[in-house]
């Protein structure tokens, strides 16, 4: 690797998909004040929302990933939609 070229705070990384729990140990450049350990070494984390490990595409499992309600809004504005009608 060329020295001199990368950021002062990359280093390795843990993240953590929330959906799965899966952790992968990466490095990144990413600010974050939590911290977690990987295979008995403390590292910086950080929380994702999708990963390979929860990815449709990668899992070949569909789900409904509905982290703010989403979901549930859409349903609404189409019911109340369908009554105008």
């Amino acid at each position: 690797m060329k020295k001199d070229i990368h950021p002062d705070n990359y280093r390795e990384v843990i993240f953590v998909d929330n959906t799965s729990g899966e952790e992968f140990l990466l490095w990144s450049t990413v600010e974050t004040e939590e911290k977690g350990i990987y295979d008995g070494k403390e590292y910086p984390l950080h929380r994702i929302e999708i990963s390979s490990a929860s990815h449709p595409f990668y899992t070949g499992v569909k789900t409904t990933i509905d982290t703010a309600g989403r979901v549930e809004k859409f349903k609404a504005r189409q019911k109340a939609a369908k009554g105008q009608s």
